[in-house]
């Protein structure tokens, strides 16, 4: 009998920023915005983290918060020969330490932390921007490919917490995977 699994992850930061950061042309700077690195993060269902720039967005409803394990950002950092970077350049709301992400594609998860849970339906990759390469150094564009984490809609309402959480998942996971690079192919119709 299979039932959901549990893994022991640690949020290491929660990114809540009203404003974006980067756009325009990379060779033209970021925009100097408000960026929290908080302790706790409000969900709502349906609309994302409050206080966040894609919260109740219609455009990024299914894809309001992003996960993203800081081992892939460490595997980019060596195979660059750069860093330690900031996670928190990358932009990703949950950083989190000790989950592999690219087999949740398609599914839904649990992420429990300070005695809240919140649901989350995990919808697409979240593929790097162009950016990379000037906030981190030059070449994570591409190394950062098939590990920039996971988009996902947020279906409970909830907080996420700083600190010590259990991943729930419907699918077997390997934590020592949580830095590698997936790349999918694009499907194909019949």
């Amino acid at each position: 009998m299979s039932g959901p699994h549990r893994y022991d992850v640690e949020i290491l930061h929660l990114l809540v920023s009203p404003e974006h950061a980067y756009f325009g042309r990379p060779r033209d700077g970021a925009a100097d915005v408000p960026s929290t690195d908080a302790e706790r993060a409000e969900v709502v269902a349906g609309k994302g983290i409050v206080g966040d720039r894609f919260f109740g967005r219609a455009a990024h409803m299914d894809a309001a918060v992003t996960l993203f394990a800081v081992e892939a950002l460490d595997a980019i950092a060596a195979e660059l020969g750069a860093g330690p970077f900031d996670p928190l350049l990358t932009r990703r709301n949950v950083v989190l330490r000790g989950a592999e992400l690219a087999p949740l594609l398609g599914e839904e998860v649990v992420l429990e932390s300070g005695g809240s849970s919140v649901r989350l339906r995990v919808g697409r990759p979240a593929n790097p921007c162009a950016w990379m390469d000037r906030v981190l150094a030059p070449g994570a564009h591409a190394a950062m490919r098939g590990r920039g984490g996971v988009r996902c809609m947020p279906l409970s309402d909830g907080v996420l917490h700083r600190g010590p959480a259990v991943l729930v998942s419907p699918v077997p996971l390997d934590p020592a995977r949580a830095g590698a690079a997936v790349r999918r192919l694009p499907s194909r119709l019949p």
